[in-house]
């Protein structure tokens, strides 16, 4: 790998109350041109059969601001509203390509608030950053520092629903390298009371068996979580008291995500270091999130955060992530002699081979298949 890779360095941030009102009216703004773009490109598809692109919302911006009525998008930096643009250029991308679903509209609450701005849009000088609109420099905590040199690309600002401020410095990274080429290899089977198993242990990530701990920090702060839910219900729709205990409740949210991200970052960077090749099962979560009774220890497991993190550091470091067709019958096949046990229950958590008497822990032997099938497809 001898490009340079790009990555995101995230800070959080303290606005002064004209920078917050600023990046607020930007976010609305951003959201604003985002949902009328979506509608418009909607509409013409559905009257006219007319697919529209990039450069057309782009048109239709440049007349809105024209408008009495949406005159006030000239008060906010335009490039985070041709960003939204691009953005939502690429959901349609995805979505002709059939990987992912037809764009949804942006709603005030349950959106993202964010706004992205590239180099036109922002100054960067004496490690103080600027962004357009504004007079003064955002005051950043750096929690690390960013890379001797660097020089960011783009800027993405948001707020999270618990009111925390976060910047995103988007920077060609000369730190992350290919590693160098190891020997070991591991697979991986996910699962809820352990969160990972292994195909072998490995010291100071899983246990003697392989398993790697489910640290369930939802469950944790469940009672917590309950108590503040219940509060906020009690509250009058609309009322000071009511966002109070909205806040309440999003912090402890923020809360649990903080650390479980924190978690599996700690978790996919040691995977990644320490094995050449990592096979995994090509679940999909989407679909397994409906299954009431396990949808919420699932979201707890963070799987999909899990091999997302895993792919993209294989990537900057030269491994190898495979998936594996989740219809292989990994926990039911003998990793030993490789019959297939068609009499295992979904709650037999062990069981002992009809053809060579082995006896298999289900987790453990689904992580060994998992890995000889990676293997075979490498």
């Amino acid at each position: 790998m001898g490009d340079v890779v790009k990555r995101a360095y995230k800070y959080r941030f303290y606005p002064s109350p004209e920078q917050a009102e600023q990046l607020n009216r930007t976010f609305g703004c951003v959201r604003l041109v985002y949902n009328r773009a979506l509608e418009a490109r909607t509409r013409a598809w559905a009257v006219d059969r007319r697919r529209t692109t990039y450069v057309q919302s782009s048109a239709w911006l440049t007349e809105w601001k024209r408008t009495q009525e949406l005159a006030f998008l000239n008060e906010v930096s335009s490039v985070p509203l041709q960003q939204t643009l691009r953005h939502l250029q690429a959901g349609f991308m995805a979505f002709w390509d059939k990987r992912a679903r037809y764009p949804r509209f942006k709603s005030k609450r349950k959106s993202r608030a964010s706004a992205e701005y590239t180099r036109s849009a922002f100054r960067w000088r004496d490690g103080q950053l600027t962004l357009a609109k504004m007079n003064t420099p955002l005051h950043i905590v750096w929690s690390r520092p960013l890379p001797e040199g660097a020089q960011p690309s783009t800027v993405t600002v948001s707020r999270d629903a618990a009111g925390r401020w976060f910047v995103s410095i988007l920077i060609e990274d000369p730190t992350v390298k290919t590693l160098p080429p190891v020997a070991a290899v591991v697979g991986v089977d996910a699962g809820i009371t352990s969160l990972l198993t292994l195909s072998h242990p490995i010291p100071g990530i899983s246990d003697e068996q392989g398993k790697v701990a489910n640290p369930r920090y939802g469950q944790t702060d469940r009672r917590k979580l309950a108590k503040a839910q219940q509060n906020m219900a009690r509250k009058q729709k609309g009322s000071n008291n009511r966002a109070k205990a909205r806040l309440r409740v999003a912090r402890i949210h923020a809360r649990i995500a903080d650390r479980r991200r924190d978690h599996l970052h700690k978790l996919t960077t040691r995977l990644v270091r320490e094995n050449q090749t990592v096979a995994i099962e090509d679940l999909s979560v989407r679909n397994m999130l409906r299954n009431r009774r396990l949808a919420r220890v699932i979201s707890d497991a963070g799987w999909g955060q899990f091999r997302s993190m895993l792919e993209y550091k294989a990537q900057w470091y030269g491994r190898q992530v495979i998936p594996i067709n989740r219809w292989l019958p990994t926990s039911k096949t003998c990793s030993g002699c490789g019959r297939i046990n068609t009499t295992l229950a979904l709650n037999d958590r062990s069981w002992t081979c009809p053809g060579c008497k082995a006896e298999h822990d289900r987790d453990i032997n689904a992580a060994k298949n998992i890995l000889a099938a990676g293997l075979a497809e490498r």
